[in-house]
């Protein structure tokens, strides 16, 4: 019988996980890296090596009500969206709560996690540990829940541009940026279209000479107020419009959506028109971009194609001079390294996961990683009832597919994904 749970990583994920497993009368035991709870949501000054990284003024995309744990509401006194400073506030508040703390082991690193001589009978893992003395420790476990996430390594694509060895301004990941402080004065390119290349390219704009942000796609941007002021996640994340979403043809939905956004700003005429249709990718969030262009702080700019000296070269021809930084805004491998090799394949060593959580070739099922995803809304709760889920096929009360079938269905999902 699985009693004994290792719950690898103290944040959103790992605390939810603790939480549920103490609710099924399991034994969680939690291993964290650092000194504190939190995860990606606990600022710091400084980027450590195999951590998550966040910006100073980062804050939530989706709202306090939408993105809260089922059984503990936001304090009413938060505002709908959060900086990170109050979220992982909130973090705090749950834990103590739900008497949490007892379960995490501060200060300890996950080195390796080997399955057992006997694994195909008791499905046990041993997992190696390096407390905070430097000093080896060895557990045994009936299951291991992965709970370190996934902005952890980041991916900085230098080599897929000519003339960037005699670049002479400075290249930097996102994972990097804490604030603008560095860029006053500067002339600086962002690459990157998402979440964070919007939010850290307004930012610099600020206090930059001058500011491009560089798409390869383009992107469809709305702001986090729906109509009437409220927020666009509880305007928008409604069962009747998943009811329409898949009875309505894609081409309408698209059209509709599509005309709704121009309406506010014409993504042509502000240089934003992406290649793909409105429901094909996630859309960016930010309130600010548009108004940034308007008044010129930031200038649109194609894909980025190289460098020349202090020069950035894009795609269509343009040549922007005296460039003293580009930050590339460009994503982050999902990596574990303390898992057994065979669960992991293909060249940046990414896990093969069923539903995104569960390796098929494992028998039994005793490993699951939690939070590995993109939603089109709020996190937490969809990473609640994975964690359910997942608990509830460790202790055999929910059953998967067959390993051929699992495989079929990461199969699909992968070929949907290439699609995207």
């Amino acid at each position: 019988m699985v009693r004994r749970v290792a719950v690898v990583g103290a944040g959103c994920s790992g605390l939810a996980c603790i939480k549920i497993c103490v609710d099924e009368g399991l034994e969680p035991v939690c291993f964290e890296s650092s000194d504190d709870i939190g995860g990606m949501w606990n600022f710091r000054e400084t980027p450590e090596p195999d951590r998550t990284s966040i910006y100073r003024s980062l804050v939530v995309n989706t709202s306090k009500e939408m993105m809260c744990f089922s059984d503990f509401p936001m304090p009413s006194d938060y505002p709908n969206f959060m900086h990170n400073s109050q979220l992982l506030q909130y973090f705090r508040l749950y834990a103590e709560h739900f008497d949490l703390l007892r379960y995490i082991n501060f200060q300890t690193t996950v080195r390796s996690v080997l399955q057992r001589p006997d694994f195909s009978l008791s499905g046990q893992w041993e997992v190696v540990t390096i407390n905070k003395n430097g000093q080896e420790e060895r557990h045994i476990f009936d299951a291991i829940l992965v709970c370190s996430g996934h902005y952890t390594h980041p991916t900085l694509p230098l080599s897929d541009f000519q003339g960037h060895e005699t670049f002479s301004g400075r290249c930097l990941h996102s994972w990097e940026y804490k604030d603008a402080n560095a860029f006053t004065g500067k002339r600086v390119v962002v690459v990157g279209t998402g979440n964070s290349g919007g939010d850290i390219a307004v930012e610099i704009s600020r206090s930059a000479e001058k500011t491009f942000l560089s798409t390869r796609q383009g992107a469809w941007v709305l702001g986090r107020m729906s109509t009437n002021g409220v927020p666009l996640d509880i305007a928008v994340i409604k069962r009747i419009n998943n009811v329409l979403f898949q009875l309505l043809p894609k081409t309408l939905v698209n059209w509709a959506a599509e005309r709704a956004l121009n309406n506010k700003y014409d993504h042509i005429l502000y240089g934003l028109k992406p290649k793909h249709r409105h429901m094909e990718r996630n859309l960016m969030i930010n309130d600010d971009l548009p108004g940034r262009i308007l008044q010129g702080a930031i200038v649109m700019k194609n894909n980025l194609e190289g460098f020349k000296d202090s020069r950035v070269v894009f795609e269509d021809g343009t040549v922007e001079k005296n460039i003293d930084a580009v930050v590339f805004c460009t994503g982050y491998i999902a990596k574990f390294p303390f898992l057994p090799s065979t669960l992991s394949e293909g060249p940046y060593e990414e896990v093969t996961l069923y539903k995104r959580a569960f390796p098929p070739s494992l028998q039994p099922p005793t490993l699951a990683v939690m939070g590995l995803f993109q939603v089109k809304g709020p996190l937490m709760p969809t990473v609640e009832m994975q964690a359910r889920w997942a608990v509830k096929v460790f202790l055999g009360q929910s059953r998967l597919p067959t390993k051929e079938k699992m495989l079929d269905v990461i199969e699909s999902e992968r070929r949907r994904n290439m699609q995207r």
